[in-house]
């Protein structure tokens, strides 16, 4: 082991500045046997550093080779297994648990004791020897052979001391004194010994001539103590006379206590009451303002606002235990008490009288407002309400129970003023959309000045009825818009609906608004508050372009929501209960009286619906406007729904002539009146959908009706309305309908040309036929030169057919076609010359193609037409001069 030992010591410590202590050959327990080495180290340079490193023979060679190295202050546990028996096994708890079984007990034994000494000496025994025998933990054991191995050169370092800076002095003093010290040491060392020889016979000899001076020193010292005695004696004498003295004294501090005692209660106390009087007293003039404060001037207002505020804060002070005990205490908040509900009664019963009082005032009646069709304005009350606005929030917190009897008295009697004004409102809005005053004055017996309102909204809707027969009779459709002229379409009628429409929505949205913000502003309902989901929400449902709309039902108010939001829409639900049946009713009314207004409805239905969700998404009034969008949505599109059931439905005259039929006209016109109104609108997407249906209906009943034309050939209806069609969308240049303008064109060019070929085989029937059947025999593979061979096509039969077409008989033939297609088109749409110049040019291209077919299948026969290109473009500039 010594061998080890040095050689470990050698190669892995020494290069490392490291001394080793101790070593165990030691193997893991319970795994297979593989022997390493376990050695406590120390540094030689200080501050000493203390390890235990394992060490581990290479399995290349024969050296060893560092393998863990912990700090000896990272351990934390030495257990030995058991201290009464002998056992090689012990475990070292650092990070984690390491179990060890060493090759013998003694080595075992010799490196935990090294442990154990390093600990005592530099960690201070911080490491716990569990399990260890108290014998081997003594210092002044017997040292053995391996207690010298671990703590010989340990001793030699305690040992060991510096010389300081005094003694290296006087070692080189005596150096210099005695020069030959060095080379003689043993001279040296006689002649110290004699010398301490000499120095301690002189100490002898002093100390025996000193007797008499040490018998002097003891009676010195026995008067000293007679004196001490004596001040004793003076000492107890005065301590006598001190306890009376201190017994006084006593008594003094004791007072003195009590009276510092005295004084920090009273001050305790005074500050104590100084508390009370200051948050629960309540002055007199406040108590005076809260039992006989005028709440109707603005001075009491403000006086009441400082009581109520003063007398809140007395009643919430946060008091201190014991406090409550108090009768003074007691008797103060039972004035407050009494205080709060003499004030909270006074201010009640006078807001209800001011609520009552607004609900039945009968001074802002619609007489003054008929004219201009505006709602009264409410601004003057909201203004003197608020005044009272502070006093409803201490309501609020003080009396929950009354300011929600007020909430509901408030809403009950401006319920009955809203519902009068707005009926009155809607009513005179419906009489302007019907007709004339004086229509109106005769059909509802509006009398004297006063104009108060007789009528009711259904004898109303029939006077809507009546006075729009006389000049809607024919023009509610598409149909009927073909047969009249812009003029008839009475454009200053929608305008002034239009009109009155959008100063219906105009007057409504600011009054909403305004109450709905006094609402929030007097009842002190917009803080805290939360966006929740409308009461009533519109749920729209779109289905190849129609809208169906699902409103779930406005629920009944209920004194208390949990959200102050919620009340503030069931407020505005109750009081505005009536303007959603109003304005379905007034729109019910503008679609009976032209159902193109609901147009109109849409786009400014629209427009107020995006300003109100860009104001506030959950209000009323977007909520409310949304409910009623989704009915004027429904109209338009029974409108557009209405016009193609039209088209479908519409029938012609077998004796005339069809031209362009009325649903063609009255989609241009539809156009026009639509691009009109939505321009620059929100929706534009209901209309462009809306386009798409009607032009698919719209081309589909051109095509049904020229199947059923008899007068007229189909592919003149065709060419005529698509040509229009196309000329329509053209000019109007709608984007969302491009690919129906380039079909529209595609067929109308499809029909003109098989309209002008259909044509023109009449004029040249016989020489038409010649020639088909020349092609025929090529086609069925006879040789083109040998065509003339043909009994039926041969030379002496062309010319036959030729000569009964002189120049003469075509320009007739060409005048009776130009005759004939004058009677099947239109003048409306002007095609004729478009027309006759595409069957001058069809004519050329067959002429030119007869001349062909003649010189292929007749060559060098010489035959040629009785008449020239030449002269054919004679007659065609001829015929169309004198027609």
């Amino acid at each position: 082991m010594t061998a080890i030992k040095h050689a470990l010591q050698r190669d892995i410590f020494t290069p490392n500045d490291e001394r080793l202590l101790s070593i165990v050959n030691v193997c893991k327990a319970g795994k297979k046997k593989k022997n390493c080495f376990l050695c406590a180290t120390v540094t030689t340079e200080r501050p000493v550093q203390v390890k235990v490193v394992k060490v581990k023979k290479s399995d290349k060679g024969d050296f060893y080779k560092r393998q863990i190295t912990w700090e000896l202050r990272d351990l934390g546990e030495v257990d030995a297994k058991d201290p009464s028996k002998e056992n090689p096994e012990f475990d070292l708890h650092f990070e984690k648990v390491y179990r060890w079984v060493a090759s013998s007990v003694a080595e075992k034994n010799s490196f935990i004791s090294c442990i154990w000494k390093l600990n005592q000496r530099y960690l201070r025994k911080k490491v716990e020897f569990v399990n260890v025998s108290p014998q081997l933990l003594e210092e002044s054991a017997p040292r053995g052979e391996a207690q010298s191995v671990a703590g010989g050169d340990e001793d030699a370092l305690d040992d060991y001391q510096e010389l300081n800076a005094r003694e290296e002095q006087d070692i080189e003093g005596m150096m210099e004194v005695c020069e030959y010290a060095i080379s003689n040491a043993e001279g040296f060392a006689e002649k110290l010994s004699r010398e301490l020889q000499v120095l301690d016979g002189a100490n002898i000899q002093s100390i025996m001539a000193s007797e008499k001076q040490v018998n002097i020193l003891m009676q010195l010292l026995d008067q000293a103590l007679s004196e001490v005695d004596n001040i004793e004696d003076k000492l107890s004498s005065y301590e006598e006379m001190l306890q009376s003295v201190k017994e006084q004294m006593d008594q003094i501090s004791q007072s003195n206590r009590l009276i510092q005692i005295s004084n920090t209660n009273n001050g305790k106390l005074l500050d104590e009451i100084q508390f009370l009087v200051n948050y629960m007293d309540l002055s007199k003039g406040h108590i005076r303002a809260l039992q006989e404060g005028d709440l109707s001037s603005p001075k009491g207002i403000e006086a009441c606002i400082n009581a109520s505020e003063a007398l809140l804060q007395c009643m919430n002070v946060a008091l201190r235990p014991g406090h409550d005990q108090l009768l003074a205490v007691k008797q103060q908040q039972h004035l407050f008490s009494d205080l709060r509900d003499t004030f909270a009664r006074r201010l009640t019963n006078h807001l209800n009288n001011v609520f009552v009082h607004q609900g039945h005032d009968q001074s802002s009646t619609l007489s003054q407002h008929t004219v201009d069709l505006s709602l009264p304005k409410h601004s003057p009350l909201h203004r003197d309400l608020l005044r009272y606005a502070k006093l409803m929030e201490w309501l609020k917190n003080t009396q929950r129970e009354k300011y929600e009897g007020l909430s509901m008295t408030y809403v009950e009697y401006m319920t009955r003023l809203y519902e009068r004004e707005i009926k009155d409102f809607f009513e005179v809005a419906k009489i302007k959309m019907a007709g004339t005053s004086k229509e109106a004055k005769g059909k509802f017996g509006l009398h004297g000045s006063s104009g108060k309102l007789t009528g009711s909204t259904s004898s109303l809707n029939k006077l809507a009825v009546q006075g729009s027969n006389s000049r809607r009779s024919q023009s509610s459709s598409l149909l009927d818009m073909g047969n009249m002229s812009a003029s008839d379409l009475d454009v200053a009628d929608r305008t002034k609906f239009d009109k009155i429409f959008e100063q219906v929505l105009s007057e409504l949205e600011p009054l909403c608004l305004a109450e709905q913000d006094f609402i929030s502003k007097f009842f002190k309902l917009q803080q805290h508050a939360t966006v929740q989901p409308p009461l009533a929400q519109p749920e729209t449902e779109e289905t190849d372009g129609a809208i169906t709309s699902k409103v779930t039902p406005q629920s009944e108010p209920r004194p208390s929501l949990s959200s102050e939001k919620d009340l503030v829409r069931m407020m505005m639900n109750k009081i505005f209960q009536s303007i959603e049946t109003e304005l379905n009713s007034l729109i019910a009314l503008g679609d009976k009286i032209d159902s193109f207004h609901s147009l109109y409805m849409l786009v400014k239905m629209s427009h107020h619906v995006w300003t109100a969700e860009n104001v506030d998404p959950a209000s009323y009034l977007s909520t409310t406007l949304g409910n009623v969008l989704v009915t004027v949505k429904r109209n338009f599109d029974k409108c557009i729904s209405a016009q193609i059931k039209q088209m479908e439905d519409v029938k012609i005259s077998k004796k005339s002539k069809v031209g362009i039929l009325t649903f063609v006209t009255g989609f241009e016109e539809f156009a026009e009146l639509a691009e009109t109104i939505f321009r620059n609108a929100e929706r534009r997407g209901d209309l462009d959908k809306a386009y798409v249906k009607l032009i698919r209906a719209v081309f589909m009943n051109v095509e049904k009706v020229a199947n059923e034309s008899q007068k007229t050939p189909r592919d003149v209806v065709m060419m005529e309305n698509f040509h229009h069609i196309f000329s329509t969308l053209s000019r109007l240049k709608i984007s969302c309908l491009e690919a129906e303008r380039r079909e529209a064109k595609h067929k109308y060019t499809e029909h003109l040309q098989s309209y002008v070929i259909n044509s023109l085989g009449q004029p040249l029937e016989k020489l038409n036929h010649f020639f088909e059947g020349v092609e025929a025999r090529v086609a069925q593979g006879v040789r083109e030169e040998e065509v003339s061979y043909q009994l039926a096509f041969n030379k002496q039969e062309l010319r036959k057919v030729i000569k009964e077409y002189p120049g003469k008989e075509v320009k007739k033939g060409l005048d009776n076609l130009y005759k004939k297609v004058d009677k099947h088109l239109c003048e409306e749409e002007s095609l004729l010359q478009v027309v006759w110049h595409s069957m001058q040019d069809e004519f050329i291209r067959q002429y030119k193609h007869f001349e062909d077919l003649i010189g292929r299948c007749y060559p060098g026969s010489g035959i040629t037409m009785e008449f020239t290109i030449q002269d054919m473009l004679e007659y065609f500039s001829s015929i169309a001069q004198s027609h």
